[in-house]
């Protein structure tokens, strides 16, 4: 009976938004009433419990947000700009071959507008690209779907992995490797599935080669930048790895140099200019030791008493994760954001009014993506302080038992499907993972490897982003041709995450 109550704000959470339609934002309210009423009624968590199960939630918010905003102030920043649209336009004179162009701005520039921006960017940019450049509108809107998931975990600047650090408290060395090592081969996989969707088996075997390039060097450079604690830039590193490597990959698939004439360079290279200044900044922050010591030298730690609950079940005391404030990887996303815009200004590429579009245009999406993630952090701390994840670990150790890492990957997948994001289903879902896997004695890093790159990838497939992605292609109303698709390339995804769980957990 107590699995049962405790599974009850997950499951009102999935029933509202995939059953009822319902935003995240409301969806994750509802989900945090029923948490906070049944914690109360059936897990005897008293006020002080929920005070504490509160605040906790605020720091770990806090923690998240802080980097979901400022990367999207980065983005639009550099999309005021028109920065973003030059890029665009630069891609497609690198061939005139068109499985080489679907990896090229399906997978790659899918993965570098990931790393930099997310929150459904990537696709919302790319799709009408693509449907310019005369693929179908299914087409469009499937290839940067899939090609971009596998950056989702490290993209808008690692939120999705900090929210993964932040709720399960275990250090960033611990699960940045299995994380990374994972998606690298999902990116592999996620290559190979985009050829296929632009031109079935013939494309498949056709681009083998160029995906096996392209991947290894996304890939390696993500896995390489993610285990040196520069997580934050690791898929956007990958992406820009990818865009370096195409070029002349592509010119050898022409046989002949692409001209150079019919691409604006300087426009191309003031484009690319905002993200030199975060490579820069970021490499200054973390490697050179007398900034790194400077920017930390503020830190925001929170000393949290043990909780208790009527019922017996408590909570050691311990202090939250240290955010050191000035270098945090959201306060280095402003200071390049200001930077960024300062040199967009200074070369006459913002019109009147800049500053105000961008500003309002970060309110107004990201505000939404707040509320549901406050909502549903302190949903997933009230339940861990209650005993109620405790209850849920147990009923998923001894329903799967050993074969529990199989089910790892689609856990984090469903999280992300009914919430719409990695960092959502990370928030929801990573100490429910993290407790199953110590009950069961598998090692923590990879059981919450599979669940965020499950999550990342199923990401691509949540309700509203799929009705964003047709709406831009010209499919509004056909969303249903787009899951479809999505669906079998998706779950092929996470099936091979599910398959590296399980060989991870057999060799290590």
């Amino acid at each position: 009976m107590s699995f049962v109550l405790a599974l009850i704000p997950i499951l009102l959470i999935l029933s509202l938004m995939v059953g009822l339609r319902w935003s995240a934002a409301r969806a994750g309210g509802a989900g945090y009433l029923a948490a906070l009423t049944i914690a109360v009624l059936s897990f005897g968590a008293r006020a002080e419990l929920l005070a504490y199960a509160h605040a906790k939630a605020l720091v770990l918010s806090f923690d998240v947000l802080l980097i979901i905003w400022a990367a999207f102030l980065l983005y639009r920043v550099v999309d005021e700009a028109g920065a973003i649209r030059a890029i665009g336009k630069a891609l497609p004179h690198l061939t005139p071959d068109r499985g080489l162009q679907a990896l090229i701005i399906g997978w790659v520039f899918a993965t570098f507008l990931q790393g930099v921006g997310g929150f459904g960017v990537p696709v919302a940019v790319i799709a009408p690209l693509l449907v310019a450049l005369g693929f179908s509108p299914l087409t469009a809107v499937v290839l940067p779907s899939i090609g971009h998931g596998w950056a989702v975990t490290f993209g808008s600047m690692g939120s999705s992995f900090q929210a993964l650090v932040s709720a399960t408290n275990l250090p960033e060395q611990l699960l940045a490797p299995p994380a990374a090592l994972f998606l690298g081969i999902a990116g592999f996989a996620s290559g190979l599935l985009i050829a296929h969707a632009e031109g079935g088996w013939r494309s498949f075997k056709r681009l083998f080669l160029p995906v096996l390039i392209i991947s290894l060097a996304m890939g390696a450079v993500q896995y390489l930048v993610a285990i040196t604690a520069l997580w934050n830039i690791a898929a956007f590193m990958g992406g820009l790895a990818g865009l370096a490597a195409v070029y002349p990959l592509a010119a050898r698939w022409r046989k002949n140099a692409p001209s150079s004439s019919s691409l604006d360079l300087r426009s191309l290279g003031i484009a690319l200019s905002g993200y030199g200044i975060l490579i820069l900044i970021t490499l200054l922050a973390q490697i050179v030791p007398p900034v790194k010591e400077f920017l930390g030298k503020v830190v925001l730690q929170v000393n949290f008493p043990e909780t208790i609950t009527a019922l017996g079940y408590s909570i050691p005391a311990g202090a939250s994760r240290k955010i050191p404030l000035f270098r945090h990887a959201g306060m280095l996303l402003l200071y390049v954001s200001l930077l960024s815009y300062l040199v967009y200004r200074r070369a006459g590429y913002y019109t009147p009014g800049a500053p105000r579009r961008i500003v309002s245009s970060t309110v107004q999406r990201v505000m939404a993506s707040s509320v549901s993630i406050l909502s549903m952090v302190t949903m997933a701390t009230i339940m861990e302080h209650a005993g109620m994840t405790e209850q849920l670990a147990r009923g998923m150790a001894e329903g799967f038992g050993k074969g529990f890492p199989l089910v790892a990957s689609w856990i984090g997948a469903l999280g992300a499907f009914m919430t719409g994001s990695n960092t959502n289903s990370n928030v929801v879902f990573s100490a429910l993972q993290l407790r199953t896997a110590l009950l069961l004695d598998y090692a923590p890093a990879i059981i919450l490897a599979a669940q965020t790159a499950g999550a990342g990838l199923a990401s691509v497939v949540a309700p509203t982003k799929v009705v964003v992605g047709a709406s831009t292609a010209g499919m509004a109303g056909r969303e249903g041709e787009v899951m479809r698709a999505l669906l079998v390339y998706t779950g092929l995804l996470v099936l091979l995450i599910s398959c590296l769980t399980l060989a991870a957990l057999w060799l290590f």
